[in-house]
């Protein structure tokens, strides 16, 4: 536009110039260059109005595309304080189950240890099922933002697949008696020997979680079927396949085909309210199978039942069993642990596990206590949980390490907390403490955090 008003004013100069040219050499008359004069006013007049008319409305344009990139930005800033907000509460929760959870868990392991009849065995063994489904729901829940965002990393291990499943099997076949459904399980092998495989066994078995539990939540009467297939071999590797059937209200063809990109269409309000949910885990399960290297895929016609299913390739491993674990202490000699911890509950739980260790256990119950009795008594390692009333765990790891004795002695600081995020790792690491242990305690890490940081004149 501004080149089109630049050459506009160009033309109407040169002939403004010629018009007086012309006139000062007589060649036309005072009338005849007033009135090519006064026609070339009217058509600069129309002209500018025309250009001035343009630019007004480019000006408007203009403003109101700056008002929507600035409505934009405000609503990108509401949406993201939003996700803050979520992804702190999210963490709380997390925190909240957890920290009750762990007591959970220690006491049904410190029962087991009784004397228990065959009847209350299998009662104990079901809480202790149950309550690390729980914990498992509780991961999945906050590892579905890192499924998105795709920075989960597979954790290959050696994978007893029958006996782990099993007991997870379990766990749904009691959810299922509950409402009245059958629930049968079984596993297809090959007759070439038995065998373990490489594989994450936390992510298939969030997976299955996930699919078991949208087939009983889904099914009123009828049953649900779990097919563990594992007859097709290929030289070191094992192609595992996973059915899931249930009798459930299914869903048409045409939802069946885009249910795993938006569930939340698939399930209509009155399905949503009557269901508690609508399947909205589904879309992770079919990205956490694509990180395994698979396909979760679907079948289902309504009103009559679903199968999903999934294969995945696995490496083959020997099947070296460990002997009987018999229950001995790790640590032979004299071992002192300082404890921090204010849930008295969660007191009991970690005296139990680290004493079954060998180790000699001192509490307090704030970062304060910690520091002032790391200062009087002498202590191998300590244990700190990190949120505690007072001062946190990080404040007291920071002043138990600007101490003379810390400096000399270099104590091991383990982290304890039921918030195990990534961010909390993170900044237990910069605040120097030496390791991370989540609660629930697993008991194997503990053994190993044990005996990573024993002193040499310790015999672990």
């Amino acid at each position: 536009m501004k080149k089109k008003l630049s050459f506009f004013i160009f033309i109407s100069i040169a002939a403004i110039l010629l018009i007086g040219y012309f006139f000062l050499e007589k060649k036309i008359y005072a009338q005849s260059a007033a009135i090519f004069l006064f026609i070339l006013a009217i058509i600069q007049v129309l002209a500018l109005q025309f250009f001035l008319k343009n630019q007004l409305k480019n000006e408007v344009i203009k403003t109101n595309l700056q008002l929507r990139i600035d409505g934009l930005k405000e609503s990108l800033e509401i949406a993201e304080d939003l996700a803050n907000h979520n992804s702190i509460y999210l963490e709380n929760m997390s925190y909240e189950v957890r920290t009750p959870l762990n007591t959970v868990l220690g006491m049904l392991n410190m029962l087991k240890q009784t004397e228990l009849n065959s009847d209350q065995t299998v009662q104990v063994e079901i809480a202790e099922y149950s309550s690390k489904h729980l914990l498992q729901l509780v991961n999945m829940v906050t590892d579905n933002a890192k499924v998105n965002e795709e920075k989960l990393e597979l954790n290959l291990k050696t994978f007893d697949l029958k006996f782990n499943l099993s007991k997870l099997f379990k766990v749904f076949e009691y959810q299922a008696w509950e409402k009245g459904l059958e629930f049968e399980y079984k596993f297809i092998s090959e007759d070439k020997g038995k065998f373990l495989v490489l594989s994450d066994a936390s992510r298939i078995q969030q997976v299955l979680i996930n699919l078991i539990n949208n087939a009983i939540k889904f099914t009123n009467n009828g049953k649900i079927s779990i097919i563990v297939d594992q007859s097709v071999g290929i030289d070191n590797d094992q192609i595992i396949t996973f059915y899931i059937k249930d009798t459930g209200i299914g869903m048409k063809p045409e939802d069946a085909k885009r249910v795993f990109e938006n569930p939340k269409g698939v399930y209509n309000g009155s399905i949503k309210k009557d269901y508690r949910g609508g399947g909205m885990g589904l879309s992770i399960s079919h990205g956490l199978v694509e990180l395994m290297g698979g396909e979760l895929k679907l079948e289902s016609k309504e009103n009559e039942g679903s199968t999903f299913y999934f294969s995945l390739q696995l490496k083959k491993t020997l099947n070296i069993k460990p002997v009987e674990e018999v229950q001995q202490p790790i640590l032979s000699d004299k071992f002192s642990v300082l404890v921090a911890e204010d849930n008295r509950m969660n007191q009991k739980v970690i005296k139990f596990l680290l004493e079954r260790q060998g180790a000699d256990c001192t509490f307090v119950k704030n970062g304060l206590e910690a520091v002032e009795l790391y200062k009087i008594l002498d202590f191998d390692m300590i244990f700190m949980d990190i949120y505690m009333p007072d001062m946190d765990g990080y404040e007291a790891t920071k002043y138990i390490k600007e101490t003379d004795k810390y400096s000399t002695n270099k104590t091991p600081i383990i982290a304890v907390s039921a918030s195990a995020f990534e961010k909390d790792i993170e900044k237990a690491k910069h605040a120097g403490i030496d390791d991370f242990l989540a609660k629930p305690i697993d008991v194997e890490k503990l053994k190993k955090l044990l005996i990573k940081f024993a002193k040499r004149n310790t015999s672990a």
